[in-house]
């Protein structure tokens, strides 16, 4: 399968490329040598899953280029995703002696990307970073634009950095030994951006829905390069979220994030959440912004067609969800905001009151039960 280059020119940073293709990863040291030609030194993150798979042949391929190349495993799962683990990265950088010159490699998922990602925007006040994504979630979302954060108990995602990687490389083939549960959670995000990006990509998702299923190389590859392009384009407008633009990406998180702080991280994956914040906020659009019933349709039918069935499971008190939305970094003096889709493509940040969005948390649990 032929690769496929995105290009990343985010005004006043240095580009780089986004690289997608099947068995990529034997290329890295001619990539890493493009990328990074100054790096001194190579630290891989990655975690305890991904390690015994593919940890090896990175070292191995960034060891080609004649440089020191160390390691760093953290715990599998959302729990990595600390300032607990942050430190003891950090810790074991300067007991590595590390320098400013050096190049951390982010290898594995979403949680993996943030944390290093993070740890690489604050050591020594910033030193380069590469992404090796191994998820679908982070190939499509995740591993491009340069957002990079940990948790806390108070909310996920508070504490964090805006640091552009100088390379994303994704390569396909790690695909393989996905989970299925990881695999709807990668479709759930490339759902979202299918649906604030146009007609075109939602009906293109709507379309390829079982061949994505059943995981299906080429159309797998396509629907990567068009979320990174998607992306990518949102990044470039407005990289720190300054200009509003960036906000479309958050559809579907606020009341995501609720989902996912309320029944504890890990229990439903971060996808899945998203998914149940999509179908809340068209319902939301659909009172507040005029979309149509048609559009909450669609979006339904795509989200059960890519596996995300709703969370019947997850009825919360409509107080305990507005608290944990209050909480949500994209709140605003003290006010819950919501990106919301009067149709597919087009999309606004609204102040939703709490009245509403209790009147609608409520309408949620009683059509459950």
């Amino acid at each position: 399968m032929p690769c496929n280059r995105v290009r990343v020119a985010v005004p006043g940073s240095a580009a780089y490329d986004v690289v997608i293709g099947k068995g990529l990863i034997s290329q890295l040291s001619l990539l890493l040598q493009q990328a990074v030609p100054e790096a001194s030194s190579f630290i891989v993150i990655t975690d305890s899953q991904v390690a015994p798979l593919y940890l090896n042949q990175v070292k191995e391929q960034a060891g080609a280029l004649g440089r020191p190349v160390s390691d760093i495993v953290v715990p599998s799962g959302e729990d990595a995703k600390s300032l607990e683990c942050v430190c003891e990265v950090w810790r074991a950088l300067g007991d590595m002696g590390v320098t400013r010159d050096a190049c951390v490699v982010a290898l594995g998922g979403g949680v993996v990307g943030d944390l290093a990602g993070f740890v690489a925007a604050t050591y020594m006040r910033g030193i380069s970073f590469v992404q090796v994504p191994t998820t679908l979630l982070s190939m499509v979302d995740s591993s491009v634009g340069g957002k990079t954060a940990v948790n806390l108990p108070a909310g996920k995602n508070l504490v964090g950095s805006f640091k552009q990687p100088a390379l994303v490389l994704a390569d396909t083939a790690t695909l393989s030994t996905l989970p299925e549960r990881e695999w709807r959670c990668g479709l759930a995000e490339a759902a979202k951006s299918s649906v604030i990006c146009s007609d075109d990509f939602f009906f293109w998702m709507s379309a390829s829905a079982a061949a994505l299923m059943a995981r299906e190389p080429e159309v797998v590859a396509e629907m990567i390069g068009r979320c990174v392009s998607f992306k990518a384009g949102v990044v470039v407008a407005d990289e720190c979220e300054v200009s509003g633009v960036r906000e479309c990406l958050n559809y579907g998180h606020t009341f995501g994030h609720a989902v996912e702080a309320l029944a504890g991280y890990g229990h439903y994956s971060h996808g899945h959440a998203v998914a149940e914040g999509m179908r809340f906020a068209a319902r939301l659009s659909a009172a507040l912004t005029g979309a149509s019933v048609d559009f909450v349709r669609a979006q339904d039918e795509l989200l059960d067609a890519l596996g995300l069935s709703v969370l019947s499971d997850f009825c919360p008190e409509a107080d305990e969800v507005l608290a944990a939305m209050h909480r949500d970094k994209k709140a605003r003096g003290g006010k819950v905001r919501f990106v919301l889709s009067s149709d597919v493509g087009e999309w606004e940040s609204v102040v939703v009151s709490d009245d509403v969005l209790r009147e609608h948390v409520r309408a949620r649990s009683a059509s459950l039960r």
